[in-house]
């Protein structure tokens, strides 16, 4: 019965890859799609798109081309904030299309190799949790570096000020000049405004994409100095020193509180670790805690107290700055 719930699991796996990739090699690229990769500053292509798409763009055509299906589904628009915050040239709805297809392949992956449809559903949302799991240390890694980059953003629109550039043009300096993420917003700013959307407007979203209270700050003090006019250089270079002061101090907490984060991931992690080798090695070991209910809620108790010490822990060694 398990191989044949196996064997079916595998065809299954099978028919849905070979129908993804026919449809991959079938498809046109639409007026829309053409303005998307033209924004992205990707090269147009001809009558015969599909012989020049790369693997990855074929993809990308793939999943919006699904995504028109759940073109009504509400959060699909906080979705494609969050994609945005995370770099991705991805829609919510895609996203969805994309995680839906992750833990299909791997539910069929996971009965395909464990026969056990337990098992498999538990690999599946395992696949869905990763995806989500990626895009929120995706985010995390891009507001930090973003953060980091932003002290030298400052200086050099206040040294590009001082030496006869507008607002606007130390803006385009940026954009041209530094590295993503920080160029990379500067340039989604820029785009804007030549849409139509004014300066307000579009450092406004720009913030709501980068999340980072110094950037508050900075959007706070040029939209002041546009009503009430002064030197914004030297507002700027103000805001540059309190920045870096800040990154400095927390870089510096975070050597401090190594040791105890550290400490924080062995904690919390030894114990799994252990288990699953016990297990590996030897199962009739563990065999007594696992069949037995006392066993089972023993175990269910030592994880929520991991669970609550690990978060106590980084609480402890987490400091605000």
């Amino acid at each position: 019965m398990r191989l044949l719930a196996a064997l079916m699991a595998g065809m299954l796996f099978t028919v849905v890859m070979l129908c993804c990739m026919e449809y991959i090699r079938r498809s046109r690229v639409g007026v829309s799609q053409r303005m998307r990769r033209y924004v992205a500053g990707i090269a147009p292509v001809d009558l015969q798109p599909e012989e020049r798409l790369t693997p990855h763009q074929r993809l990308r055509l793939f999943l919006r081309g699904l995504a028109q299906l759940m073109d009504r589904v509400r959060h699909s628009q906080g979705l494609d904030l969050r994609m945005q915050r995370a770099g991705l040239p991805l829609l919510g709805s895609e996203f969805l299309i994309f995680e839906a297809l992750l833990g299909l392949g791997s539910f069929l992956l996971g009965l395909m190799l464990t026969a056990s449809f337990s098992s498999a559903l538990l690999l599946g949302t395992g696949g869905i949790l990763a995806g989500w799991l990626y895009i929120s240390i995706r985010i995390s890694r891009r507001r930090s570096a973003f953060n980091n980059q932003l002290g030298d953003a400052l200086s050099m629109t206040a040294d590009a000020m001082r030496a006869g550039f507008s607002f606007l043009q130390a803006v385009e300096l940026i954009a041209r000049e530094m590295e993503a993420p920080m160029g990379a917003e500067f340039q989604q700013v820029i785009a804007e405004m030549q849409v139509g959307a004014t300066l307000d407007k579009a450092l406004d979203n720009m913030a709501l994409r980068v999340q980072s209270s110094d950037f508050d700050l900075l959007v706070a003090a040029v939209l002041i100095q546009r009503k009430v006019g002064g030197s914004l250089a030297q507002i700027l270079d103000s805001i540059a020193g309190t920045i870096n002061d800040r990154i400095r101090m927390k870089r510096e907490a975070r050597a401090l509180t190594a040791q105890g984060r550290l400490s924080g991931w062995i904690l919390g992690g030894l114990p799994l670790v252990m288990g699953v080798g016990l297990y590996i090695l030897n199962p009739r070991y563990l065999q007594p805690l696992l069949e037995a209910e006392m066993g089972r809620v023993a175990i269910g108790g030592a994880l929520v107290l991991e669970a609550i010490g690990f978060f106590f822990i980084h609480k402890i060694s987490t400091i605000d700055v």
